[in-house]
């Protein structure tokens, strides 16, 4: 039966996707909402029968006051008998079966598939953002939107179904009641009705903005809490627990201060409900009473009028407590839509087709980018490379190295210029073809909190066992591997390595780095300090691996350590973002310039200082 109600909607299915999503909170929700259109208008359906359900039983104890006041037990049976059997079966059968369908349709099929759905799509939409939005914000911060929206959004539509829409029936139904009774008892419910109602206004008004902020300044205690987590060798190596602590007090006692304004809300609105329940309660039974004592109301009125404002009364803390926790669920929602629903900063083109990679020609034509500041990162920057070129990049840091390699692999477009590949424009192509022709190690080999055999797959997920194998081979790591074991006491090859790979050594992560790029054997590579982390022993055994990954590809290798850049076709020479030099290592040595003075200056094979050079 669980089964029948969890497989009503899958949360997984095919829907259409928008780069910019709607940045307003209903039409963001009614996105997620039309799934399940068919499931909530019958839920809603069942909520109504199940408030009238509550409220024929309150006018069914009056009636039943009255004929028990009439006669006695024997006649009572006799006329009054079956009745009494029908309804208590429908109490014990037909009332349970509409609310075990409510609740199953609520409980089963909307809150696990809602909160699911959104989850999905927020993760699949945020994986989406380039990566200089992820550089733009905490990573924290970002996963505490994505999983804290969902639940949020799912108690919205539970308080929808659960309070609201039942609360709306009771009220036109007590209404009914009344007036059944006497139409002056509507007065005092209006007058209590329209109070409430004031007070409601007062509470969202206020609740919502106080739910926001609260939101936001929780993310922000994750956001620095996950900061300090995920630094925390730099936390204990610069001593700086105390700074740390006092970095987050911040943030915490901010939250505190937005929570307790949020809370004095909530005591202002419980204590006016109070004396406004009180006054509700007072009038009409006090008038129910005085009709009583004149003969104009019999004993079962007063009793189903008495039972019914009683029931308001627990049902309005109910109520607005539920529609308090409505409006911070959507408090929630429009924090966590803050981050996503932002559209997609950098997208595909429409019509983009995927890269057509032929030899590997690299083409920079008058390429500048700034990251919007007007300076830094690369000016007019104009250059060829040949299929199969094997060519180093050198600079001092901030000469736009590392930017032109984001720029190649379309993390962020060009502010001008193009890059062309094989005469295509990277621009145009689209994004997962583009980075899946380019292969590239990193001076930080950042892994996943996953087994070796999975961060090494991640090159090439199609690859067999014993390709994977080979590739950590010539990586150098396939023995160290062997000798790994995780605290779940898993080993070798399925022993997990931690996040960013944080439980094995600079060197080790590095290794399983390349073996990751030379399993995706991609035709074009790009190193990054390849082997900055290795010591020169394996370093020197992984340069001959490395030379035989490079042949027939066309290749740029950044580097610190001249020497091991060296033998390439040609180094190119970055300065203040433009092309300074261009030439092969002997070349360049005897031109004199900036890369024989750095060659000159280096310590142990690393470029000198600013001061050095001067």
């Amino acid at each position: 039966m669980f089964r029948y109600f969890e497989g009503l909607i899958d949360p997984y299915a095919a829907y259409p996707q928008s780069d910019t999503p709607p940045r307003k909170l209903w039409p963001f929700l009614r996105e997620y909402i039309r799934p399940f259109h068919k499931v909530f208008a019958i839920t809603a359906v069942l909520s109504t029968i199940m408030a009238s359900m509550d409220l024929v039983l309150i006018w069914y104890i009056g009636r039943m006051v009255d004929f028990l006041a009439s006669d006695g037990p024997a006649q009572v049976w006799a006329a009054r008998g079956m009745e009494i059997v029908g309804v208590g079966l429908a109490i014990l059968l037909i009332r349970p079966l509409f609310a075990g369908l409510n609740t199953a349709l609520l409980h089963n099929a909307i809150l696990p598939n809602f909160g699911t759905l959104i989850r999905w799509r927020a993760h699949r939409h945020v994986l989406a953002q380039p990566v200089g939005w992820f550089e733009s914000d905490f990573a924290g911060r970002i996963a505490n939107r994505v999983m804290q929206t969902p639940p949020a959004a799912g108690d919205a539509v539970f308080q929808t179904f659960d309070a609201v829409a039942f609360s709306s029936v009771m009220f036109v139904g007590a209404g009914f009641l009344l007036a059944d009774a006497d139409p002056r008892l509507i007065i005092p419910l209006l007058v209590w009705f329209v109070l409430y109602m004031v007070l409601v206004r007062w509470t969202l008004l206020r609740a919502g903005p106080a739910a926001k902020a609260s939101s936001d300044a929780r993310s922000a205690v994750t956001g620095r809490v996950v900061d300090a987590y995920t630094n925390i060798h730099s936390v204990k190596m610069f001593t700086h627990h105390d700074g740390e602590l006092a970095y987050a007090k911040e943030a915490i006692e901010e939250a505190r201060r937005t929570f307790a304004h949020e809370m004095r809300v909530i005591t202002t609105m419980d204590v006016v409900l109070t004396i406004l329940n009180g006054g509700l309660i007072v009038a009409v039974t006090g008038y129910v009473l005085w009709l009583w004592y004149h003969g104009q109301a019999s004993v079962g009125v007063v009793a189903a009028t008495t039972a019914l404002v009683l029931r308001l009364n627990n049902m309005t803390y109910w109520i607005m407590w539920a529609t308090t926790s409505l409006v911070q669920a959507l408090g929630v929602v429009a924090e966590g839509m803050e981050t996503i629903a932002q559209p997609i900063g950098l997208v595909d083109k429409p019509g983009a087709e995927a890269l057509k990679l032929d030899k590997g020609r690299i083409e920079l034509v008058g390429l500048s980018h700034h990251y919007g500041r007007g300076r830094g990162g690369l000016q007019d920057v104009s250059l060829t490379i040949a299929p199969g070129e094997k060519v180093g990049l050198v600079g001092r840091s901030g000469a736009g190295k590392s930017t032109l390699v984001k720029l190649m692999l379309r993390f962020y477009d060009a502010e001008a210029g193009q890059i062309l590949i094989d005469g295509q424009d990277i621009a145009g192509v689209t994004q997962a073809s583009l980075r899946g022709h380019i292969g590239m190690v990193q001076q930080d080999s950042s892994l996943l909190h996953r087994s070796v055999r999975e961060n090494i797959m991640y090159g090439r997920p199609d690859a067999t066992e014993e390709e994977m194998l080979e590739a950590a081979r010539h990586a150098e790591a396939h023995a160290f591997i062997l000798d790994l074991e995780d605290p779940e006491g898993r080993q070798g090859y399925d022993a997990h390595v931690g996040e960013r790979g944080v439980k094995l050594s600079g060197g080790q992560r590095q290794r399983i780095g390349l073996a990751r790029v030379i399993l995706k054997n991609a035709p074009i590579l790009i190193l990054d300090e390849a082997t900055s982390a290795l010591d020169s022993e394996v370093e020197a055994a992984i340069q001959d691996t490395l030379y035989g990954v490079m042949e027939g590809k066309t290749v740029i290798a950044i580097a610190h350590r001249l020497s091991t850049i060296a033998a390439m076709d040609r180094i190119v020479v970055l300065e203040d973002g433009m092309v300074a030099e261009i030439g092969n290592h002997a070349a360049l040595l005897a031109q004199g310039g900036l890369y024989a003075k750095f060659w000159a200056r280096q310590s142990g094979g690393f470029l000198g200082t600013e001061e050095d050079m001067e």
